[in-house]
Parts: structure tokens; C-alpha cells; sequence
């Protein structure tokens, strides 16, 4: 039966039947459709089913282990209910850092996007405003501390992406995806990592006319293969998976890293990046935290924040501008090595070295910073 046709009652029934089959325990527990999963994740998203039924469906999910075909089922109902807009472009780069942000570091990749819009690659960076289980700084939080528009429709910011004098945008999860922002409490209160979690950076709000390319980060090492199958689920052409410094698109300053990427809804290849291969010397991972950062807590939570957001942003926000204007450091560095491998994994430069050269380039020049401003 269709999601259409469903009446209340339907959903309800049909969600009482996943339920005890999801969450008997660890060895009596059994897996759901794709069409199953899509449909217990449209019901939590239209507010269909009692909150404590959207909790024990994600948990109890989490807990047995999500299969493919329930991660396929999760994002699309999230992209059923995702305002999806063509940009005016014929290719986009999708940079999706984890929602729940950063709170060992302070990002750069916030900056990469005008980086990359001064080279002629549109790009866009999504985020929100606080979500669990880190509740760290997101794109969001630095953006805005950068004076950049963080409330743009998904029209909106699709229009900056064909005007040259800017080439880049951000949009925020509150704009394109209501419905799943609106989850933010829910999941604050189940804590633990879920399947949503795993699956929203592939939302994919704006396309291009003819492509799209995916840019996310990872941690753990089975996590490739997953998001590069969501990724052709959801249509992107190409995706660059970077085992990132907390699971960011950024990988570590001083140390070679593995990542993953296909091109043409291709199987995914691993590949190793080396810093030092691209003119970096750091004795960092990251950009680390200002030593006279405040420290504060998350109301409730003792084990969540460990930095106040808003002062890490700002901080975030000058050391990423400075970056844009030629200033050289570790945010300069990152913002040489995410964009390096994004124009490599493009095919705008023919290596890493020639692609970190170009950033370098436009990072020396100062005009990326125009972007922005």
C-alpha cells in the first residue's frame, strides 16, 4: 500500500509490525524492506506514530545493525521530503561534513567552498544548528560568525551558485528538509548515533544539471562502502569519501590517510594521501583550539560539549578568512589538502601536487576571500 493511500490507522499497524520484528533482542531480531524501512521513517517524519515508537525504531535498528536496504529506506523518505532544486549550473560539488560538527579542532572546511568556486567547481556545504550526539561547531556556526548568509531558501542559494562574483552557498537542514530538523529533540533524547545520522548528509537539496558530486568524511573503516552505496542511491555521479580528522572531509595534517572514492556510479577504490606529497609539513593533525577558548558544558549533558560553540565559530571564522587572504598556518594547509583532493577527484589537475598548487594559487591571491564578502 502506498504511503499516499495509508490511512492513520495503517501506519500505526504497519509500524507496531516492524516494531516486533526490529527489536526481539539481539539473536531473535529480523530485518525489513527497503519499503518497510522508508515507510516507518515517512511515519517519525509526518509525526505519524508516538514519539517513543520513533525512538525504539531507530534504536532498535541501531542495535541489530542497519542493512543496506534499511539505510536505502531511511534516506529516501528523508529525500521524499526534501525540497530538491536544479541549479542553473551543469555540476555541483556537494560538500556534507557530519552534522554534529567539531569540538577538537576548529574547522576549515567551512572555507573550502569559495576556494573551489574561485577555481570554477560550484559548490554548496549544508549543516545545522545543533545536533547530537556531539553538538559540536558546524558549517552553520562558523559561516555565520563569517557574516555569510545561513537562512537562504533552497532557491536562494541555488541563484548564488551561477553569480560569478560568489559561485558557492550554504543551506541549512531548517530549510530544505523541515520535517527531519524537526527531529533534532528526538534524537538529542536517544543519545547514541542513529541510522539518521549516517544517512542525511546524502540529502543532496541541490543538484546540477548534469552532475552532482558527493564530498563527505569518515571515521570508522566500514563506513566507505556504506555511504559510497547511498551515495549512487541517491544519485550522485561521483563521490570523495576522506577518512577526516572527526570525521571530516579534511584529512590529518601530519599523517598519510586512506580514502575512497567512484566515479560514474562505479564501484569505490581506495587510495592513500600523503601531506607531505603536497608541499605540507605540520606537526598538527588539525587547526587546534585556541588555548584561551572558553570551556563549557552542555546544559544536562556532561559529556557532549567540551568548547563554546559560539567563541570556537568566531575563532573558526577569523582563521579561515586569514586563510583566504594568503595567511599561512594550519587552516591554510587544510584548506590546500580537502581542496587538492576534490579538484584531483574532479579531474581538474592531473595530481595532487599540480591540484594543491592551484589552491595555493588562489589562497595567495586573495580573491577567494572576495567570495565571501
Amino acid at each position: 500500500m502506498s504511503r499516499e493511500t495509508s490511512s492513520a490507522s495503517d501506519v500505526r499497524m504497519q509500524m507496531r509490525s516492524i516494531l516486533q520484528r526490529i527489536a526481539t533482542g539481539p539473536e531473535l531480531s529480523k530485518d525489513i524492506s527497503l519499503e518497510e524501512a522508508r515507510v516507518g521513517m515517512r511515519a517519525i517524519l509526518d509525526h505519524a506514530v508516538d514519539p517513543v515508537q520513533a525512538g525504539i525504531f531507530l534504536i532498535a535498528l541501531r542495535m541489530k545493525r542497519e542493512t543496506d536496504d534499511e539505510l536505502k529506506g531511511i534516506l529516501d523518505a528523508i529525500r521524499d521530503v526534501t525540497g530538491h532544486v536544479v541549479a542553473d549550473v551543469d555540476e555541483i560539488v556537494d560538500i556534507a561534513d557530519p552534522y554534529d560538527g567539531y569540538n577538537r579542532c576548529l574547522p576549515a572546511s567551512p572555507f573550502l567552498m569559495p576556494v573551489l568556486a574561485e577555481c570554477g567547481v560550484a559548490a554548496i556545504s549544508h549543516s545545522a544548528h545543533a545536533v547530537g550526539p556531539k553538538f559540536g561547531v558546524t558549517h552553520r556556526h562558523v559561516l555565520d560568525a563569517a557574516g555569510v548568509p545561513v537562512d537562504l531558501t533552497p532557491v536562494e542559494a541555488a541563484q548564488r551558485l551561477v553569480d560569478p562574483s560568489v559561485g558557492w552557498s550554504y543551506l541549512d537542514q531548517r530549510s530544505f528538509c523541515g520535517p527531519l530538523h524537526n527531529l533534532v529533540e528526538l534524537r538529542s533524547t536517544i543519545v547514541k548515533r542513529q541510522a539518521i545520522t549516517t544517512v542525511e548528509v546524502m540529502a543532496r537539496p541541490i543538484h546540477g544539471r548534469k552532475h552532482t558530486h558527493l564530498v563527505t568524511g569518515y571515521v570508522h573503516k566500514p563506513y566507505p562502502r556504506i555511504y559510497a552505496l547511498l551515495a549512487r542511491h541517491a544519485g550522485f555521479q561521483s563521490a570523495l569519501l576522506v577518512r577526516g580528522v572527526e570525521g571530516g572531509v579534511i584529512p590529518s595534517l601530519r599523517q598519510k590517510g586512506v580514502c575512497f572514492n567512484y566515479q560514474q556510479m562505479s564501484e569505490e577504490q581506495s587510495f592513500e594521501i600523503d601531506p607531505t606529497e603536497l608541499g605540507i609539513s605540520q606537526s598538527v593533525r588539525a587547526v587546534p583550539l585556541p588555548e584561551d577558548l572558553p570551556q563549557t558544558t552542555r546544559p544536562g549533558d556532561e559529556i557532549a560539549v567540551a568548547v563554546d560553540v559560539q567563541a570556537t565559530a568566531q575563532a573558526a571564522a577569523q582563521a579561515g578568512l586569514a586563510a583566504l587572504e594568503g595567511a599561512r598556518g594550519p587552516t591554510y594547509d587544510s584548506l590546500v589538502c580537502g581542496g587538492a583532493l576534490i579538484l584531483w577527484h574532479l579531474g581538474r589537475e592531473g595530481s595532487l601536487a599540480a591540484a594543491a598548487d592551484r589552491i595555493r594559487s588562489v589562497l595567495d591571491s586573495g580573491r577567494a576571500a572576495k567570495r565571501v564578502r
